[in-house]
């Protein structure tokens, strides 16, 4: 029996498929071993196989891509400000977070 990785990182799924893909290992094993070793909730056999095909077509990068759309407000400060207003008062309403912080959008 394997020890289970719990909640592992993308890059790292990414990284054993193309490990796997060079090797010659079949999707559907690939995906087989994901489950064994990952538990239900890994990539889906259709992402493996998708992931499989990329890496064929020459992709290296295991990494997210780039993507254009809103940029994201959340950084460290900005959720260190929100713990510490929630924390001066554990009643503060969500619908406040607007108010306080202008950057978070009314309807997130």
């Amino acid at each position: 029996m394997f020890k289970t990785i719990s909640d592992p990182a993308d890059y790292e799924v990414r990284s054993v498929i193309r490990f796997l893909n060079a090797k010659k290992v079949k999707p559907a094993e690939i995906h087989r071993q994901f489950v064994e070793i990952y538990g239900e909730n890994v990539m889906t056999d259709g992402m493996v196989r998708k992931w499989v095909r990329q890496f064929n077509d020459g992709r290296t990068n295991v990494h997210d891509e780039a993507r254009s759309g809103r940029p994201s407000v959340v950084n460290d400060g900005l959720v260190a400000k929100v713990s510490e207003k929630i924390r001066e008062n554990r009643r503060f309403p969500i619908r406040m977070l607007f108010n306080e912080f202008s950057q978070i959008s009314k309807t997130v």
